[in-house]
């Protein structure tokens, strides 16, 4: 008999911060549409046609207005339509607002793939929210619509507006962009965020030990630690019970950055969340730490 993969953690410094569970989500999600898509699945594909066929009208839409909807890269959106007109399922007509350019509407068969994908994205949305109850599940996805704000707009089908891993994404990417631009004034970025206050609680760590509380690859982190020591936050020393290991220091001077990082962090979540209550915020972090934590079946 195989043994289970450990359940995932967070650690103590990242637990209750709803930017890195918003982060780590995105990260679950992302993991599960690859695994889809091994199976012979793009769930970008579903996503945009999904969102397409659900279009108030059926009104065509151009192909930068869905890559915006569906929240993917416009590289990724002219792959997905050239695949999805290849295969019939959609068409591309004169844009009614702009006469000189395309858009895409759903055919027939388009509209017949939407409700045979439907049972498998519907299988992904339940792995993702396993233990969920369905009033949970109703909660969580009405948190992240408010704090995904305009990231979904009031074109966006129904049926995506649903979706928990199309939410997760949205709000995740308000929220991380917003982060972004505020921390820039300290030389900082949210995954440079992260990694001292991991060092600020635990003390050194190995690079190994951040990837793992992280979340994330040990080449991510190789790329983390080189930033933040040219960056002056970080050293790297050996470890002296083991030459082979490094471990990742805070530099004098990192934890005043760090503080003011806080602030920045706390302002941030103020605007971004602003439509929340504190309870509703509560709410949404303890169900956003399940959400991440929950183990694969």
């Amino acid at each position: 008999m195989s043994t289970p993969p450990p359940q995932p953690a967070l650690h103590p410094a990242l637990a209750d911060r709803p930017g890195h569970l918003l982060w780590r989500a995105r990260a679950r999600v992302a993991a599960a549409t690859v695994e889809e898509q091994r199976a012979g699945v793009d769930l970008h594909a579903v996503s945009v046609l999904r969102d397409l066929v659900g279009s108030p009208g059926g009104a065509p839409r151009s192909q930068q207005e869905l890559a915006d909807t569906v929240g993917i890269s416009r590289t990724t959106m002219v792959r997905v339509a050239a695949a999805l007109v290849a295969e019939g399922l959609v068409q591309r007509v004169r844009n009614p607002l702009d006469r000189r350019s395309y858009a895409l509407t759903p055919t027939d068969a388009g509209a017949r793939a939407v409700r045979l994908w439907q049972e498998r994205t519907e299988a992904v949305q339940q792995r993702l929210i396993r233990g969920f109850t369905d009033e949970e599940r109703e909660v969580l996805a009405g948190l992240l619509l408010r704090v995904a704000g305009a990231e979904v707009g009031e074109e966006t089908a129904e049926a995506v507006r649903d979706d928990i891993g199309f939410l997760v994404g949205r709000a995740h990417t308000r929220m991380h962009r917003r982060f972004l631009e505020d921390l820039a004034p300290l030389n900082l970025e949210p995954r440079l965020f992260g990694t001292l206050n991991l060092l600020a609680r635990s003390g050194s760590l190995t690079q190994s030990e951040v990837a793992r509380h992280l979340g994330i690859s040990g080449a991510s982190v190789v790329q983390i630690a080189d930033d933040l020591e040219a960056r002056g936050f970080v050293d790297r020393r050996r470890d002296p019970t083991d030459r082979r290991t490094q471990r990742l220091h805070l530099r004098p001077g990192a934890t005043e950055t760090l503080a003011a990082a806080h602030r920045v962090e706390a302002a941030t979540l103020a605007a971004q969340m602003d439509d929340l209550s504190p309870d509703e915020v509560a709410t949404l972090v303890a169900l956003l730490q399940r959400f991440v934590t929950s183990p694969e079946p």
